[in-house]
């Protein structure tokens, strides 16, 4: 699967969309979701709290481990996809769509982030 050239990505395998009213979604890449496996656990930061960008601030369980979910931006927790923690396979089988994570409103301008083909550089795809 190849990552969408609209989104950006951070080196922790998280994605951002472009903003629409200072809000972003937030997901794990397919890259990562591959290499957690099964993800059968999925713990979300609380809506209206805040998240700091590279600070974990949530986790995914998978068959294989348990890996930190990190934000890649800073801003305040706006929603969750409980369709995510109601059936968290929905991050393997559609990471960039049914399987984003969360929305945040951002503060701030995010820095750091990868554009889709420096991302596939970064992870030799």
């Amino acid at each position: 699967m190849s990552n969408p050239q609209q989104l950006r990505y951070s080196k922790e395998h998280e994605w951002l969309s472009a903003a629409e009213d200072g809000v972003s979604t937030v997901g794990i890449t397919s890259h990562a979701a591959d290499a957690l496996g099964d993800v059968v656990f999925v713990q979300l930061p609380e809506v209206g709290s805040t998240v700091t960008a590279g600070e974990a601030c949530g986790e995914l369980e998978s068959t294989k481990s348990v890996s930190d979910l990190y934000a890649p931006v800073s801003g305040e927790v706006t929603e969750i996809n409980q369709d995510v923690v109601d059936d968290p396979a929905l991050v393997n089988s559609a990471p960039f769509e049914g399987g984003w994570l969360f929305k945040v409103k951002i503060s701030g301008e995010p820095d750091e982030l990868l554009s889709a083909d420096d991302y596939a550089s970064f992870t030799g795809n």
